[in-house]
């Protein structure tokens, strides 16, 4: 990989520099953490903001409505964005990195037009239902059943921990379509309209206090057989692919978050007197290390899923499990530098390391990751 930025790339820093201090300015307030609606509303019109100067899906392929940027164009954009503080994907998440990514690779061509424009102009937002009370980790035990009727599947069952649920317009659903098949071997991937009669969602509070996540009922939904993406029962194939996405290049613009939010620490404690403690030092030099050795996987991983036809690989195992664990020591520091100052439940420093908590389970557990490194990178034998 070469690290060394071109003549045209740095052009295109420079107008991207230009356009953010533009349009930064003329944001709105953000909204109260709890309003949902305001944030959606909000993230909706950043998005909108990045379709109309051209920088909406940067990275997707020409022919799903992106740009057809290079891999490091991709990676410029979000070093410029977040040193700029600009708004992150927001309840954009699941269709801008997930829903999305998955459609224009395995999506027909009458699909991706229905889909993608949408969530590059801001319009629509999706959230995932993969999840179940059931079927977490092992997510091919997933329940929720699909019954063919003419051209439709009648849907019935439950999901948890579904992403923004509450403002979501579309759901990428995990269904069983065929119970007598092997388990991963059953399962469809169905676009849903979240709108549909027989649909009900319950907002679930996490330990921060956000409702970002909901428990999704479905009573004999209908789903058009047309909203399948990829043939029925390949759903776990095509999962792989979402999950790849997800492990893989979905965290990219939280690396950089991570790296400015060390060196915020770093002053802090320079400014309170910790900085004279040489095993806090080591800490911060040692995450520091991780943090950039982070950053350049990272690089790899979107630099070898542009080479594999835009589909991140198995490595992004490896990116998961190394950031999960970093994330959650940045915010141990954080609290051992800001001291006392971070038991105040209005610092967001406390909200960000509630958070943290949840990132060694979120998209695949450490342990899930550590079985696909083991098997599918390392050969070792499955366990028993």
């Amino acid at each position: 990989m070469d690290l060394a930025y071109t003549e045209e790339e740095q052009d295109f820093r420079a107008r991207l520099r230009e356009w953010l201090l533009k349009a930064l300015p003329e944001l709105p307030a953000r909204p109260s953490p709890d309003d949902w609606p305001g944030r959606r509303a909000y993230d909706l019109g950043w998005q909108r903001r990045l379709y109309e100067a051209g920088y909406a899906g940067l990275h997707w392929p020409l022919d799903a409505g992106g740009r057809g940027a290079t891999p490091t164009q991709h990676l410029i954009f979000l070093e410029e964005t977040e040193r700029a503080g600009a708004p992150y994907v927001g309840a954009n998440f699941v269709g801008l990195l997930h829903a999305g990514p998955t459609i224009a690779a395995e999506g027909t061509a009458g699909q991706r037009a229905r889909w993608l424009p949408p969530v590059l102009r801001g319009d629509e937002v999706w959230c995932q239902g993969f999840s179940e009370p059931d079927a977490g980790s092992d997510l091919a035990s997933l329940r929720t059943r699909a019954v063919r009727d003419g051209d439709d599947y009648v849907i019935t069952g439950s999901k948890i921990w579904t992403s923004h649920a509450e403002v979501a317009d579309w759901c990428e659903l995990l269904v069983r379509t065929d119970p007598e098949a092997p388990k991963h071997r059953g399962i469809s991937w169905l676009a849903m309209a979240m709108d549909a009669p027989g649909v009900t969602v319950r907002p679930l509070r996490t330990l921060a206090g956000s409702t970002e996540f909901a428990e999704v009922f479905l009573d004999e939904v209908r789903v058009p057989v047309g909203n399948r993406v990829g043939a029925e029962n390949d759903g776990w194939r095509v999962t792989m692919v979402t999950l790849s996405f997800e492990r893989g290049t979905a965290f990219v613009g939280e690396v950089v978050a991570c790296r400015r939010t060390l060196g915020e620490l770093a002053r802090t404690a320079r400014a309170n007197g910790r900085w004279d403690d040489p095993a806090l030092r080591r800490r911060l030099g040692r995450l520091y290390g991780e943090f950039g050795a982070l950053w350049r996987l990272t690089q790899w991983n979107v630099s070898e899923s542009e080479r594999s036809g835009g589909v991140p690989g198995i490595g992004g195992s490896v990116f998961k499990l190394a950031y999960s664990h970093a994330r959650q020591e940045l915010y141990d520091v954080a609290a051992e530098v800001l001291g006392a100052s971070s038991l105040s439940l209005d610092e967001e420093w406390v909200q960000s390391r509630l958070s943290s908590l949840s990132y060694t389970i979120a998209a695949g557990t450490s342990q899930i990751q550590r079985n696909i490194v083991a098997e599918r990178i390392l050969g070792l034998p499955k366990g028993r």
